[in-house]
């Protein structure tokens, strides 16, 4: 038996993304690498105030790619953008040269930059139903 209604989110069937959203998703993943490469210089170039503009630009950009695309999807393309920037920087050379130091600052950056991806891409944008006006009489 079924009650005609659209079913919840996980029983429909995925439909890939339009070309407009795939390539807003796209953007967002490359901003999301910028972002990781300049908050991997401004956290380590000032330290307590760097490292807090560098984690709330990354915020706003998980949380602004969301809004932007009402989906969940725009807050995980940047995050994944960032995540990959940041875990390539922390690579080092066969010089030995690497970008992030030792101290506790970079730590700092990449455990609080992957923490708020998380909980970023997990608040998600709330889907309001839709329908007409909730008052009875009309």
């Amino acid at each position: 038996m079924s009650s005609g209604g659209n079913g919840s989110l996980l029983a429909q069937p995925l439909r890939p993304p339009s070309a407009g959203r795939a390539l807003a998703y796209l953007g967002l993943f490359l901003l999301g690498a910028v972002t990781g490469l300049a908050g991997s210089l401004v956290q380590a170039a000032w330290f307590p105030g760097g490292l807090l503009l560098a984690l709330a630009g990354a915020a706003g950009l998980f949380l602004g790619g969301g809004y932007a695309t009402a989906s969940r999807g725009g807050a995980v393309a940047p995050a994944a953008g960032w995540i990959v920037a940041v875990i390539l920087l922390t690579t080092t050379r066969p010089e030995g040269d690497f970008l992030f130091g030792a101290g506790g600052g970079s730590s700092l950056f990449l455990l609080g930059g992957m923490a708020l991806a998380v909980i970023c891409a997990t608040i998600g944008v709330v889907r309001q139903p839709r329908g007409g006006s909730a008052r009875l009489a009309k």
